[in-house]
């Protein structure tokens, strides 16, 4: 139990990378809180994790950029985890694979709404009540797109980067307090491991798509004290997307 008495804030967490997350930090002992829009895939997941012995709530909230739904959640989690947050998780995003000439300003703004500006209130909220605690650990979600251009969601990808240097001047700013704040980078993760995506992991050692549970055994390690000395890293979960090019001989 690695995370036994923590408490956890993991948002976007009735799908995919989420719910393999927030049933994972549940599976290591933390108490969490499953964020999401959608009360029925809520009640799954904390029907999962409490088959399995763990604690969880559910908060459904639709995450829309702005300052007040932000705290509206950062308080809702807070007291349903018994006065603290030790781990938030930013993981809810949204996701556009619109060319840049094709894409209108309401899909740009509602990507930067969820994927930037949620997490950016999100830590503002909760990070300071953490510092105040004694510490606690922040994990952003980003991607490989923000590092690896590809022709097609450029304003997600750009999404990404901005929460990918978020997380260094976090780290900066809120690590000398004793939050911790570091980010995961999947590659390309489904839970359909036969998902017409896993094209895009050609060329890579792992050469297929990954699994939502690497993600979240990451997220476990970032959120454990094993981590105590990482700080502001990008933590790259990719089967090798980003750093390796296999060659067919």
């Amino acid at each position: 139990m690695r995370l036994a008495g923590k408490t956890a804030l993991v948002t976007g967490a009735t799908s995919n990378i989420g719910r393999a997350i927030a049933v994972a930090l549940a599976g290591q002992g933390a108490h969490v809180v499953v964020a999401g829009r959608n009360k029925e895939r809520g009640d799954e997941v904390l029907a999962e994790i409490r088959a399995a012995g763990g604690r969880a709530d559910f908060v459904a909230v639709d995450l829309d950029g702005t300052k007040e739904t932000a705290n509206e959640l950062a308080g809702a989690a807070t007291r349903l985890l018994g006065g603290r947050i030790d781990v938030l998780v930013n993981n809810a995003g949204a996701i556009d694979g619109t060319p840049t000439a094709e894409t209108d300003e309401e899909t740009f703004d509602r990507v930067y709404a969820v994927n930037v500006k949620s997490p950016y209130f999100l830590t503002a909220a909760i990070a300071p009540a953490m510092a105040a605690a004694g510490g606690g650990t922040i994990i952003n979600l980003g991607s490989w797109v923000a590092r690896l251009g590809i022709p097609i969601g450029a304003v997600y990808a750009a999404s990404k980067g901005a929460l990918e240097t978020l997380t260094r001047a976090w780290s900066a700013e809120f690590g000398p307090s004793g939050v911790r704040v570091n980010a995961i980078s999947p590659g390309v993760v489904h839970t359909d491991q036969d998902h017409p995506a896993t094209a895009m992991m050609a060329g890579t050692p792992y050469g297929r798509i990954g699994a939502p549970s690497a993600i979240a055994d990451a997220a476990v390690f970032l959120a454990s004290d094993e981590a105590a000395f990482i700080h502001g890293t990008v933590l790259d979960v990719d089967g090798g997307r980003i750093g390796v090019a296999v060659i067919a001989s």
